[in-house]
């Protein structure tokens, strides 16, 4: 049970799989307010870096579940690096389906909404896990401006331009589902860039230790393509973004 491994090698070097910096995400704790010994549950939980810090800085306990090995193993080295080992606990499974024993204060799934087959989906699973009064966290794309052409959408590795909303109406889509969105925090272009950019580097040097690897084609194309993709549209027209919910 694995990830796709093109992004245990893409991403071998990011302590956060999303278009979040280090500050971002340090905002992001500080807009919920969190309390000391809040539970906090992550879905889709990468290498650990929201809960570790959180940990660290605020005091939470939490669970996180990955399907990747090697960023759950990283995940349990961060934990140990920053001495919160004792409040976090890193799970290596399908995050799909995955109901906490223990209810949560806060429940997140950032930027992996296919666990429940789209945002509706994920935050009924995360509303399973969660206490009354508690808060679920949700990280989604949207559109900064719309793309003039399916062709556009397809080179933001959007399947259509369907798949996303612009902004007002992703919010609008949460008020549907029965939600109050009562805080956000926003990537902005230079997180992008950090999120999209560093997988270059790695690219490379992964390349230069790896050149017999039966990956190392596919690598190869990624990193001659990639930074021309990027620059010419995921970086002109689409936004990510977490949002924090609560029942009404």
């Amino acid at each position: 049970m694995d990830i796709p491994r093109i992004f245990n090698v893409t991403e071998s070097a990011h302590r956060i799989h999303n278009p979040f910096t280090p500050e971002k995400l340090a905002a992001l704790g500080a807009a919920l307010r969190l309390e000391p010994g809040t539970r906090v549950l992550d879905l889709g939980s990468g290498s650990g870096e929201m809960l570790c810090t959180w940990a660290r800085d605020y005091g939470i306990v939490g669970t996180g579940v990955d399907l990747s090995r090697q960023f759950t193993g990283q995940a349990k080295l961060r934990a140990e690096e920053l001495g919160v080992a004792d409040r976090v606990e890193f799970i290596h499974g399908d995050a799909a389906g995955y109901v906490a024993g223990e209810k949560a204060g806060v429940a997140a799934c950032l930027g992996a909404t296919w666990i429940g087959g789209g945002v509706a989906g994920t935050i009924e699973l995360l509303a399973k896990s969660l206490r009354p009064g508690g808060i679920i966290l949700v990280g989604e794309p949207y559109w900064l401006r719309l793309p003039p052409s399916e062709d556009v959408a397809r080179g933001c590795l959007a399947g259509s331009i369907s798949d996303f909303l612009m902004l007002p109406e992703l919010l609008a889509s949460f008020r549907d589902l029965g939600y109050d969105v009562v805080e956000m925090v926003l990537a902005d272009q230079d997180s992008w860039d950090r999120y999209e950019a560093a997988k270059w580097l790695t690219m490379r040097r992964w390349l230069e230790a790896n050149p017999d690897d039966d990956l190392a084609k596919g690598v190869r194309a990624a990193l001659t393509s990639e930074p021309e993709r990027y620059a010419a549209y995921t970086r002109e027209y689409l936004g990510w973004g977490v949002f924090a919910l609560m029942a009404r």
